[in-house]
């Protein structure tokens, strides 16, 4: 008969039974379920929420997921509602066969943390197959000798279920000749013989044929018939006897073909045709349809395909004896599949962290890897490893998984990738290797601040400059990554000369290029100092700064400036000189400055213009009016002479200036003091001549001595007297005027004899004093009255470096 389809409905009971499942918690963390086979797909296994005391969300995020070793998914979650459900149709007969249990391991991975909880799916059998004869037509005969009570034995039933599910009954169709005898056996089950009740008569009926039926007990029932075709024979009363009821062997994996497994063997005491004993497998599991075959005269089992131990570790045959009359006997043969070390282990990488930051910890968990290895016992035993030159090592974990941990310290800025590679090798003999190479990016963190090239930077800029010139350049580089890495610059707050940096200064954010914001100028500010801050554009942020001098250097911008003698507009200073002077006596001397520095503040002097060419000369460096011939009476006794003074700069910059020199012995013999004092004074002339003469009288009284004294001293050394320096106050020179000497430009301790006059025309003396700054207080000018006037000129206020001088002694 057609055996009936595995998807026939199922009784309500049955789907009640489906939907209830169990659920333990062993010790160890695994939990267990159990569901029947064949469910639809999407059918809830059971709560996985509730088993680990989760909530949906954390399953979520954790990542919750199945992972099987076998290449078919049979379960999977359902992460909107935390549910284990079914995946794929589970056909407990196709991965089980007639083991009594049935469970399918995998496990359940979740992250951050790591957990790690093996399942143990139980596969409970339902009743989708019905029980199969080995043929629909048993043929069997039978000698018509056969006493009343004869038994014959019938090939049993084979049904793929398991418990009551399985075969538990048969049925023989009414006849006039046989009843059925149903047996249970620890080996074979149930099984069934016919009963000879009435003796068969050949030459009446040749032919018999029987219909057995096999129910099995589940529910619904389902059954398998076949027809037992009778024939009448002359008597046979030896039925074949196996030597062993089971065989038990093994054999190796991949054994090649035609490797004999097992010989069976079964004896018949008759002779002739019916001693005559055949050999066939009665029932063979699909597994080994393809894979085993047995020799039907010597009964020997030969390896006909592959065998594959990870497929299939035991087969289990039965196998049939029959003689030449049909009597028969049954045997069991059991095949242990020995595992041999074929399989390298696998590289699994169950979850990779990547990239790394950089300033991980150590101990970071980077990948969760898990080898498998499909072999067993000490063939699955396996040692894994990774290179040692890597800042990485593998941590145990569960099972067969493995953590890779950072060890060390990560710098992105020395090795910004590394490619682990994983060696995974099993114990077995040869023993079998593999591995796998992880590419693991480092990602940067802001860990570096910038850099500069120089420690310092020096720059040197003209005074005069265009505004916006860019005079320095500042570089400063970033190891980091992007914008760890992007440096922007600016410009340290702070006051240069009083003054905020911003308006002297200003940096390009960008390329750090510094622009001078308005022009130098050297007189008043020489050098100064600027801190630039070089920052990265990370969180947080760092930063590092430099100094960078800036030096101002000097351009020809300044004319020169007379000191002395002063050029005022009303007044007039004049140098007296005495009739007896000689050549090469020293009679006056211009003073002057030139704020720049360098050679161009080298002074040059010479008389451009004069009353007399040929009476005085003036020293190129240094100034010094001199007699260039001794001095007669038939010289003029009013000279003037125009001095030309130019300093060494390019373009070279220059000035003048007036000398008024009076050749004579008393200043009371020159008209023209008189004629200015007379016209200046018209409507004031009493009082200041009053005031006049009372200064004049007093100062007379109290030097008279000291100058007769003086003059009877050096009466002998009148020219002596006519060489003494002429004195110049100190009010002549800028406060900030640095003596040095060499500059060409007089010094402090130098005196002249100055004559000057007393305003008094009626006055025969005159007044010869040595002067030195601290006795002669203020610039003396001869007013129109010819009263002496008081001028203090404080000068310039620049602060000034001479040099003309050592250079016009170096001359000289």
């Amino acid at each position: 008969m057609k055996m009936k389809n595995k998807r026939d409905f199922l009784p309500q009971q049955v789907y009640c039974l489906a939907f209830f499942t169990v659920i333990i918690q062993l010790c160890l963390g695994d939990i267990s379920y159990s569901v029947l086979e064949e469910m639809k797909r999407g059918f809830v296994i059971g709560k996985l929420t509730e088993d680990l005391g989760l909530n949906v969300e954390a399953l979520r995020a954790r990542r919750a997921r199945i992972d099987f070793q076998e290449s078919r998914r049979y379960c999977d979650i359902k992460l909107e509602t935390g549910e284990l459900i079914v995946n794929e149709r589970i056909d407990r007969e196709q991965l089980c066969g007639q083991r009594p249990s049935c469970a399918l391991n995998f496990e359940l991975f979740l992250e951050n943390p790591f957990e790690l909880h093996r399942i143990i799916l139980e596969i409970q059998d339902i009743n989708d197959n019905s029980p199969v004869f080995p043929r629909d037509v048993l043929k069997r005969e039978i000698r018509e000798s056969a006493d009343r009570g004869a038994r014959f034995s019938v090939d049993e039933a084979h049904d793929s279920d398991i418990g009551i599910n399985s075969v538990k009954s048969y049925a023989l169709a009414a006849n006039d000749h046989f009843v059925l005898a149903v047996h249970t056996s620890a080996d074979r089950g149930k099984y069934c013989e016919i009963v000879l009740e009435n003796e068969l008569d050949r030459e009446k009926q040749a032919e018999v044929s029987l219909t057995l039926t096999a129910y099995d007990g589940g529910t619904p029932q389902r059954s398998g018939t076949a027809v037992i075709q009778v024939t009448v024979l002359d008597a046979n009363d030896n039925v074949p006897v196996f030597t062993q009821a089971v065989y038990k062997v093994s054999l190796d994996e991949n054994a090649p073909l035609d490797t004999v497994v097992v010989q069976v063997t079964a004896n018949d005491k008759d002779e002739g045709p019916y001693g005559e004993v055949t050999y066939e497998f009665t029932h063979v599991p699909d597994k080994a349809k393809n894979s085993f075959a047995i020799d039907n005269i010597k009964g020997e089992i030969k390896v006909t395909g592959p065998i594959d131990f990870e497929e299939a570790p035991f087969f289990e045959f039965r196998i049939r004896a029959e003689d030449g009359a049909g009597q028969a006997a049954h045997c069991k043969v059991l095949v242990h599949i020995t595992d041999i070390n074929d399989n390298a282990p696998a590289v699994l990488i169950k979850s990779l962290n990547t990239p790394i930051p950089e300033n991980s910890p150590s101990g970071t968990e980077v990948a969760i890897i898990n080898i498998q290895d499909k072999d067993s016992g000490t063939n699955s035993k396996v040692s894994c490893s990774i290179q040692e030159n890597a800042p990485f090592r593998l941590k145990p974990s569960i099972k067969n998984y493995y953590s890779l941990v950072t060890e060390g310290i990560l710098d992105r800025e020395d090795v910004s990738e590394y490619n682990i590679t994983i060696t995974v090798t099993d114990e077995g003999i040869p023993p079998l290797s593999s591995s796998k190479t992880l590419q693991l990016r480092i990602s940067d963190t802001n860990d570096n601040a910038p850099i500069f090239s120089q420690q310092s930077y020096s720059t040197f800029v003209t005074e005069n400059n265009t505004p916006g010139i860019s005079i320095c350049s500042i570089i400063a580089s970033d190891p980091d990554w992007l914008q760890n890495g992007t440096v922007s610059y600016s410009l340290m707050s702070e006051d240069i000369n009083g003054a905020p940096v911003a308006s002297i200064l200003s940096i390009n954010r960008d390329n750090g290029v510094i622009h001078a914001v308005k022009p130098f100028d050297y007189e008043k500010l020489r050098n100064f100092k600027v801190h630039v801050v070089a920052k990265d554009s990370g969180s947080p942020q760092l930063s590092s700064n430099v100094t960078v001098s800036v030096f101002v250097t000097d351009q020809n911008d300044n004319s020169p400036q007379i000191l002395y003698p002063v050029q005022s507009g009303s007044s007039f200073m004049t140098e007296v000189v005495p009739k007896a002077a000689r050549a090469g006596s020293l009679v006056s001397k211009v003073i002057a400055v030139d704020a720049d520095s360098g050679q161009n503040a080298w002074l040059s002097y010479q008389i451009v213009k004069s009353t007399d060419p040929g009476l005085f000369t003036i020293g190129l460096h240094n100034g010094e009016i001199r007699a260039k011939r001794d001095i007669s009476d038939s010289d003029a006794m009013k000279q003037n002479l125009v001095i030309l003074v130019k300093d060494n700069g390019q373009p070279s910059h220059s000035t003048t200036c007036s000398v008024y020199l009076l050749i004579s012995d008393n200043l009371a013999d020159v008209p023209e003091l008189k004629d200015i004092s007379t016209r200046e004074n018209n409507t004031h002339l009493t009082v200041i001549l009053i005031i006049s003469l009372a200064a004049v009288s007093f100062f007379f009284l109290t030097f008279i001595v000291v100058i007769i004294a003086v003059r009877f001293c050096q009466r002998g050394k009148r020219r002596l007297l006519l060489d003494g320096a002429v004195a110049i106050p100190s009010a002549y020179f800028p406060t900030s005027y640095a003596d040095v000497v060499g500059t060409g430009t007089l010094r402090h301790s130098y005196n002249y004899d100055a004559f000057l006059t007393t305003g008094s025309s009626t006055s025969d003396f005159k007044f010869v004093r040595s002067y030195n700054e601290n006795t002669l207080p203020a610039d003396c000018k001869i007013n129109k009255n010819g009263s002496p006037e008081l001028d203090v000129q404080n000068g310039t206020e620049e602060s000034l470096q001479v040099l003309q001088w050592r250079k016009a002694q170096d001359v000289s």
